[in-house]
């Protein structure tokens, strides 16, 4: 460990061993201030290790040697996010996360897509995986055979580079995806380990038999019991079976090894230097692996993050990170940081709680699951931010705890079932066109598939050419969106939902494709649908328009900032769920009713945690409300909602 009275020194002998000639001043400044913290992480996780401070010193000289190649141009980019102090919480950003393949064509056509974005309100894109990953064993992206080039399917690097370029002149950031979890195992490192090169077999958890893999077994959970049961495969090509928790063809790393650390740190400030402003972590759950455990939610998954970021503030200040872990409240606040590193973590998660709530609501009716989880989501610290959204290229998972369900008096196992039947499809009456995914007989768990609009029921509706069913799901879209849109966080539109895309089952003829229903709801632009929303009257337009709508009240609402502003008001009306964004003096309250009834909310909701206001009004009708005593009423429609400033 470097002690504080030996920074100095330490950063001059790798100057001089290295020959490190030119340097930041303003790097060397930040280097100085976190080193300390750098090597008090590192050797929590490395200090057994019989070459830690050989790989410590590379670790560090990773770091000069990213912010030397970092552009002049980025480097101005960080000094301006700094001023603006934590950026990424302005409430004048809206984000979309699209497949680049399937929403233009390729990321040479992307520029002349940015158009379209800006229209709708987006000035955030997160493209999803670009990067080589081999066809029939991609996961999507997400088993990467090499972080460095991008694959032929979507262009090259020199055409992301010309994207990036065309977006920071029209002020769009922009989101990718880091794998650290795993590499496909076509990646150079698997291939060199399948090989026999035993540097590069301890890049992953290998073993000759059985033994210590049925160690890590008898606790770890089967991500995809249905595709991939288990947890290793045995390799052919070395003799030895191979830690995937994924797929077989996704190979996990082995973090105890600082030099894997090193390689991904180094692989984690490319894309940084080519101007990403958010990485998303993938799957940061499952980077470091006990015997004993589940594998999942380690401490030392946490001491590695916070490494990373502090690695990051130093060489690439302005880019932020996002931590994808896909876990229960409790957990998923400690992604923020805890104690002293409190904030000094992952800068975003996905509020995956809150999405699969709102799924929750909307096929019951009711808030009162919901409500029951509130508690612990709203310890997210100040200074972070949720990823809010509706949809996205994943399924959604029920995994919020059994206890918000039985608060709102209910059993977890026939509440789940509800759901899952609801979506499904295989409820009565439900108008819900999902399928479930992953499902577990063991267990009875599944997590559901399918697009936005069609669980919401759009798709049925138009198939039976119901006009009032095609109304109601119209006005549950746009409820689901707003909800997403105005509750605290950076929120994420997912492409193709902007129009109300529907399910596409084109992916059952794909062989690459058929065992994965999530594809269905990854749908192919057609820019001619796109078109129609131009067209007045049309479903496209009236999606379109109105999502547009709600993107420029958020935009003219600064105290809708995630400033740690949301307070819930107590239930009033099991149908509806109101809460109250405050910054100064500025009020506003987001109140909506996920049933299908007419209902009505006392005035006492907008009174519960602030002054009395006596004028509200709502940005979404444009009608103004004066504020009754608490015996009178607010009304709804079905799926109405209100989103009310506060005028006096």
């Amino acid at each position: 460990m470097v002690k504080d009275h030996s920074l100095s020194d330490f950063i001059f002998h790798i100057i001089e061993k290295h020959q490190i000639r030119s340097y930041d001043p303003a790097f060397l400044e930040r280097l100085r201030e976190k080193l300390s913290t750098i090597s008090q992480l590192y050797y929590q996780i490395y200090s057994t290790h019989p070459h830690k401070d050989e790989m410590f010193e590379k670790l560090v000289v990773t770091l000069f040697r990213a912010n030397n190649e970092r552009s002049n141009g980025l480097k101005k980019r960080d000094e301006q996010k700094a001023k603006k102090g934590h950026w990424f919480l302005s409430n004048e950003i809206v984000g979309m996360s699209l497949y680049v393949d399937r929403f233009s064509g390729g990321l040479k056509k992307m520029p002349s897509k940015l158009n379209y974005l800006s229209k709708l309100g987006v000035n955030f894109l997160h493209l999803m995986p670009l990067f080589q990953s081999p066809e029939g064993e991609s996961d999507g992206g997400y088993a990467v055979s090499d972080f460095r080039k991008i694959d032929e399917r979507f262009g090259t690097i020199e055409d992301l580079k010309g994207l990036i370029e065309n977006m920071q002149k029209k002020d769009i950031y922009l989101m990718l995806d880091i794998v650290l979890n795993h590499t496909s195992h076509r990646h150079e490192w698997a291939e060199k380990a399948k090989a026999g090169d035993a540097y590069y077999q301890d890049f992953y958890y290998m073993y000759e038999n059985r033994w210590i893999p049925n160690q890590y077994e008898e606790h770890m959970p089967e991500i995809f019991p249905e595709s991939s049961p288990g947890n290793f495969t045995w390799s052919e090509a070395c003799q030895k079976w191979v830690m995937t928790v994924f797929h077989e063809y996704q190979w996990d790393l082995n973090y105890m090894n600082p030099m894997v650390l090193r390689e991904m740190m180094d692989n984690i400030l490319f894309y940084a230097n080519l101007g990403v402003d958010v990485l998303r972590v993938d799957a940061p759950a499952f980077i470091w692996k006990q015997t004993g455990t589940t594998c999942q939610n380690l401490p030392q998954v946490h001491t590695l993050l916070r490494l990373i970021k502090q690695c990051v503030m130093v060489a690439s200040p302005g880019m932020a990170l996002l931590g994808e872990a896909i876990v229960a409240p409790k957990e998923i606040i400690k992604y923020f940081g805890t104690g002293e590193f409190t904030a000094q973590e992952c800068d975003f998660a996905y509020n995956a709680v809150q999405m699969a709530l709102q799924w929750d609501m909307l096929a019951t009716g009711e808030t009162d699951v919901m409500m029951a989880a509130q508690h612990e989501i709203l310890k997210k610290p100040f200074g972070t931010s949720w990823i809010t959204y509706t949809r996205c290229h994943d399924d959604i998972g029920l995994g919020y705890e059994n206890h918000t369900i039985k608060a709102a008096g209910k059993e977890p196992y026939k509440h789940r079932k509800y759901l899952m039947d609801y979506y499904s499809g295989k409820y009565p009456e439900s108008p819900a066109m999902g399928k479930l995914f992953s499902s577990n007989p063991k267990t009875g768990d599944a997590r559901i598939s399918g697009t936005l609009a069609s669980l919401c029921g759009l798709e049925k509706a138009i198939k039976v050419n119901n006009p009032d069913h095609i109304e109601e799901s119209i006005h549950k879209i746009i409820l689901m969106q707003a909800n997403s849109l105005f509750i605290g966080g950076l929120p994420i539109l997912y492409y193709g939902d902007e129009v109300g895309y529907t399910n596409d089952y084109s992916y059952e003829e794909d062989p690459g494709k058929s065992y994965d229903n999530r594809w269905m709801h990854r749908p192919i632009i057609d820019w001619k649908k796109i078109k129609l929303s131009d067209k007045t009257g049309t479903i496209e337009n009236r999606i379109f328009t109105q999502t547009q709508k709600l993107i420029q009240i958020r935009k003219k609402l600064p105290v809708i900032a995630d400033l740690k502003n949301l307070t819930w008001s107590s239930p009033q009306n099991k149908h509806v769920a109101v809460f109250m964004r405050d910054k100064g003096d500025e009020r506003f309250f987001g109140a909506f009713n996920y049933s299908k009834f007419q209902t009505h909310l006392t005035w006492f909701a907008f009174k519960e945690h602030t002054l009395a206001p006596k004028r509200l009004l709502d940005h979404w009708s444009g009608q103004e409300f004066e504020v009754g005593p608490d015996n009178e009423f607010l009304e709804f429609q079905p799926y109405q909602f209100y989103l009310l400033e506060v005028l006096e």
